[in-house]
């Protein structure tokens, strides 16, 4: 390694193609099944189900009626019986639905004597249940149509936003790279946290960041800087020049952004390097320090904290590269201040530290999950307040 921050060349090694095959697999296992193209009886109950339910209730109808000597106002409630199908059921078993109770309405009615103003009243109950079956049906195809529309809409934003953050694991010739992702807003995928790892010609790079504020309105930055990350990545020979292109993408997002009245946002980020050597290359940008996890013990790097990513103009000095000892059999992990600022009931920070030495003898695909689930723990009732990211990194046995 050049200790002047560039990281010497190096051939392509072979890759354990039935190792990415296998993760793969995993990284599928993982899809959240709302992102999967869902079967519509996963949606809607079982026609058995609809049978036993309507035959339930149309018997409890008619024996309330028969107890009561009072038919034909117990069918009033029965004829809402379409109403409610047509919320929870597919267009079919509303059909089903309407027209059973249509026929029990009918016959109960044509069972029924009594004079001709009877008779009327009779008459405007089945046009009733006619017309709220009716009515019902179409309800249930317009709810229906919109669920479709939502689910297209709801797929195509997943797949964008798998597109900005690839699913974990992540495996190159150095490492492993597993980790816990939780955007704050549950329905997103994607929040301000961003990370990215990239096998290049002078090793595999490393990022992992955080966009100034939280949820959809910090994404844009963020796919700002992960796709400058991206192209960088494969082109720049030093991560002092893989810096520059990332700072400028936040430059240039906030100038759009200011055109079109959004906040200007400044992004924190640590960019590492690491290759065969036991030294790792890492440029701080106002991120937190990561930390070293070995034979049971835990050490934290003292890194020089740089200017975020948008704010390079008001550094006094250019970005530095430093260095820290990763050994082999070691795991790196990588947080985001979502995890180091979440605080308990009483006001106090969470105890990274102290959390982490209870959990170092973990497996780093456990490790990521089993303190962000803690962290969750130790909020309370508080929740989570911000897009939590954290990556383990580990020297990978399949090199």
């Amino acid at each position: 390694m050049d200790r002047r921050g560039a990281a010497h060349p190096r051939p392509g090694l072979p890759t354990v193609r039935g190792v990415h095959h296998l993760l793969g697999r995993f990284r599928a296992a993982k899809t959240p099944e709302t992102f999967r193209a869902p079967l519509r009886e996963q949606r809607t109950p079982r026609n058995v189900e609809v049978v036993i339910g309507v035959a339930s209730v149309t018997f409890l109808m008619l024996l309330l009626g028969a107890l009561s000597e009072s038919p034909v106002l117990l069918l009033g409630l029965l004829v809402f019986l379409p109403a409610a199908a047509s919320a929870l059921c597919s267009v079919r078993q509303t059909k089903f639905v309407a027209a059973w109770i249509v026929l029990v309405v009918v016959v109960i009615v044509l069972l029924r004597h009594g004079d001709g103003r009877s008779w009327l009243n009779r008459s405007l109950m089945m046009l009733l249940t006619l017309a709220l079956g009716a009515g019902s049906v179409y309800a249930c195809h317009r709810r229906i149509r919109r669920e479709d529309e939502m689910l297209r809409l709801r797929s195509t934003a997943a797949a964008i936003q798998r597109h900005i953050l690839r699913p974990l694991p992540l495996l190159t010739d150095d490492v492993l790279v597993d980790g816990a992702y939780e955007p704050v807003q549950e329905d997103r995928l994607v929040g301000g946290d961003i990370y990215d790892v990239v096998e290049s010609s002078w090793g595999t790079r490393v990022l992992i960041g955080d966009v100034q504020g939280k949820g959809l309105p910090a994404v844009g930055a963020a796919f700002a800087v992960v796709g400058a990350f991206r192209e960088a990545a494969h082109q720049e020979t030093t991560l002092t020049a893989l810096v520059d292109p990332l700072d400028a993408s936040a430059v240039r997002h906030n100038s759009y952004a200011a055109q079109t009245g959004d906040d200007e946002r400044f992004v924190t980020a640590l960019i590492l390097n690491i290759d065969a050597h036991d030294d790792v290359q890492v440029i701080n940008c106002g991120h937190i320090a990561p930390h070293v996890l070995h034979n049971a013990t835990i050490s934290t790097p003292a890194l020089d904290s740089g200017v975020p990513l948008g704010l390079a103009e008001l550094a006094t000095e250019p970005a530095t590269v430093e260095w820290f000892t990763f050994p082999a059999g070691a795991t790196l992990l990588l947080t985001t201040d979502g995890l180091t600022e979440t605080r308990g009931p009483d006001g106090t920070f969470y105890p990274v530290t102290e959390r982490l030495t209870e959990r170092v003898s973990l497996s780093p695909t456990v490790l990521p999950h089993a303190l962000f689930d803690d962290a969750n723990a130790y909020a309370g009732e508080r929740g989570q307040h911000d897009d939590v990211a954290i990556l383990s990194v580990r020297r990978s046995p399949f090199r």
